[in-house]
């Protein structure tokens, strides 16, 4: 069968290019709503979900074997100062409740049955990994400076060894035979490992000013 070709008035002509065109524009704006898409999902989707993702689990389980003697009031911890960090935190007591050392959102923790600063043994302070808390540990260097303050005395302390481990692992919070000071923070993606820096003292400890 024969095809039969009608040629286009000059008014259908301009119809048809001005449809083409409406085409061409709304062609361009999907294309420009795809790249965008795509722009969403590869790059503010990892972020989303770096915002959204679940935190793991905060508490630090502990071994009740590994603990200590009570520690004397006299020498609980009140305050830790790195001041390489330009962290200066009051540390409150940290009981053991169902196998897991309690964590304070607003201060630093010291883990009550570890051992105490001035006693051989490991004494274990921790807290968030937030600002305002222990988010700058992630930058501490060796050799560096820590303080910890009591009741009774200021002690110093010399950073030895940082590392990374699982938070399954409570043989970090294990005791020593020698006086050592442990700090414990979440790291990693989502907090799904632990920062360990382990501290050495530095000086025989030095008696707290009075108010006399």
């Amino acid at each position: 069968m024969s095809r039969i070709w009608v040629k286009a008035t000059a008014s259908e002509k301009a119809t048809l290019i001005q449809r083409l065109q409406v085409q061409e524009e709304r062609l361009g704006q999907f294309l420009v709503c795809v790249g965008l898409l795509c722009v969403v999902f590869s790059v503010g989707y990892p972020i989303a979900l770096a915002e959204t993702a679940p935190v793991a689990p905060n508490p630090i389980h502990i071994d009740k074997n590994l603990l200590s003697q009570t520690t004397p009031v006299e020498e609980i911890p009140s305050r830790i100062v790195i001041p390489t960090l330009d962290i200066d935190l009051p540390v409150t007591p940290s009981r053991v409740i169902d196998g897991y050392w309690e964590l304070s959102e607003t201060t630093a923790s010291y883990g009550l049955g570890s051992s105490h600063p001035g006693e051989n043994g490991n004494v274990v302070i921790f807290a968030h990994a937030r600002k305002g808390l222990f988010l700058p540990l992630r930058n501490i260097q060796k050799e560096a400076d820590v303080y910890v303050l009591t009741r009774a005395h200021w002690y110093v302390y010399k950073v030895a060894d940082i590392k990374s481990v699982d938070p399954s692992d409570t043989s970090v919070i294990a005791q020593t035979i020698r006086p050592t000071l442990t700090l414990y923070t979440c790291s990693g993606f989502v907090d799904e490992k632990r920062l360990i820096v382990t501290a050495t003292p530095k000086e025989v400890d030095v008696r707290a000013p009075t108010n006399d």
